[in-house]
């Protein structure tokens, strides 16, 4: 495995004079857009990885629930897959202390993917312990989205970086029709993984437990990049490490939402978007307000939000993110699946015991790094609507007649007559007739 250059420190970074400026303007794009970004050259931004990881406040060793014996109850909320927590134990994950074990999904048995349900099979799962260091991972599931390469990777990201992309039966099955998986179960980048005995009849359920469980599934990786799978990546890895951790010596890093920053607008949002039943949507935040929850305002500062754009997650594995990450997962299973809900609860939470929060970048920054494409459901229904549309007739235009052509045909065909010499006409005992300018329409006749 290729090495990493030294560490060295700066005294001055290349980019803190770098003024964020909002997006440029675009009369074509009015919606929310990309604004520019200093990233350092790859090379430079891999000198300033940290040589140690990021300290982890009071929380120094963290453990995971299971049962093997756990069995199915009628509970209304929560799932066999996380372990059906009590609202005591889920109090008693907050009491955080140097040693603890918590619900994380999982559940029944010790090696995550191995009859827990989200079965992985014996060699993706010795690739994935394998894998050190970084892992850019995403996941489509009920063959949701179309697969995206990531774009402008450097040689040695490829050489020390993994890309797994997490699939469904369903989603291999629709990508085989299109697209070779070869025997190395690579396409492009992406080191493709089935999944099996999925714990959730909801895929987009199903797509939490990679994105916000990476600590479990990957446990020698340092630092993670989650990106949704209808996103691409379009910048190097460490440089989006630079940038949105290792230069602003955090541990956890996700942009906030592009419009929205409370939590009950986003609730309301959810519903009128018809994202979850609303039913459930108001029972997750009544609970939270009994909690304690209020409205986002300026005196929470410095928190500049409470509701993030979660499509893409940028962390380093310590023992504080990764509890930050369990609790999270717990609330997605318990309540709705809409996890931009139960964000700040759980970060709120987390910040008011230990010295720790997660950092909330701008969601203009998060568009420079992933380009974000429609889902496959609304991509087919642009498709149909197009293909319904009768073709365009093309109208041929017509040819355009020379000023003294005649309206008839005939008279168009004859030859033009030459002028000939003038002979002086004899005079006539009628009077002459004169024509002056159109007045109305007609012409003005003077005797």
């Amino acid at each position: 495995m290729r090495s990493f250059p030294p560490a060295v420190v700066l005294n001055h970074h290349p980019c803190e004079n770098f003024s964020l400026s909002p997006p440029p303007i675009d009369r074509k794009r009015t919606g929310p857009r990309p604004c520019p970004v200093c990233y350092l050259p790859v090379e430079q931004a891999l000198a300033l990885r940290p040589a140690q990881p990021s300290a982890s406040p009071v929380l120094q060793r963290l453990s995971y629930m299971s049962e093997k014996n756990l069995v199915s109850e009628e509970s209304s909320g929560g799932s066999l897959f996380g372990g059906y927590p009590s609202l005591e134990e889920r109090d008693k994950s907050y009491d955080i202390k140097d040693l603890m074990t918590v619900h994380c999904g999982f559940v029944r048995g010790k090696i995550p993917g191995l009859n827990t349900g989200f079965d992985i099979d014996e060699a993706d799962r010795s690739e994935m312990q394998q894998c050190q260091r970084t892992v850019v991972a995403s996941a489509i599931f009920g063959n949701y989205d179309i697969l995206q390469q990531p774009e402008n990777i450097s040689d040695f990201s490829k050489d020390t970086v993994c890309f797994f992309m997490f699939l469904d039966e369903e989603t291999e099955a629709a990508l085989k029709n299109s697209t070779t998986i070869d025997h190395t179960r690579r396409i492009g980048l992406w080191r493709v993984v089935v999944v099996r005995n999925l714990p959730y009849s909801d895929a987009r359920r199903n797509g939490k437990v990679p994105k916000l469980l990476l600590h479990r599934l990957f446990p020698n990786v340092r630092y993670s990049i989650w990106i949704d799978g209808k996103l691409k990546l379009v910048r190097d890895p460490y440089q989006v490490l630079e940038r949105f951790l290792w230069r602003k010596n955090v541990s956890f890093a996700i942009s906030r939402h592009y419009r929205r920053f409370d939590v009950f607008e986003e609730a309301e949002a959810n519903k009128a978007g018809g994202k979850y039943d609303n039913a459930s949507i108001d029972y997750q935040i009544d609970f939270y307000k009994r909690e304690g929850l209020t409205h986002y305002s300026s005196a929470k500062l410095p928190i500049t939000s409470d509701v993030p754009e979660g499509c893409v997650i940028i962390r380093e594995h310590i023992p504080i993110t990764n509890l930050f990450t369990c609790l999270w997962f717990n609330e997605v299973d318990l309540f709705t699946s809409r996890d931009q809900l139960s964000f700040s609860t759980v970060r709120d939470k987390i910040r008011s015991r230990v010295n720790w929060t997660a950092d909330m970048f701008l969601d203009c920054e998060r568009r420079d790094f992933v380009v974000q494409s429609y889902h496959r459901e609304l991509l087919e229904q642009r498709q149909a609507i197009l293909r319904s549309r009768p073709p365009m007739v093309q109208i041929q235009p017509r040819k355009m007649l020379p000023d003294n052509a005649a309206k008839e045909p005939e008279k168009a065909s004859l030859p033009k007559k030459l002028p000939g010499k003038r002979t002086r006409d004899k005079k006539s005992s009628s009077k002459r007739i004169h024509r002056t300018n159109v007045i109305g329409g007609k012409e003005a006749i003077r005797l």
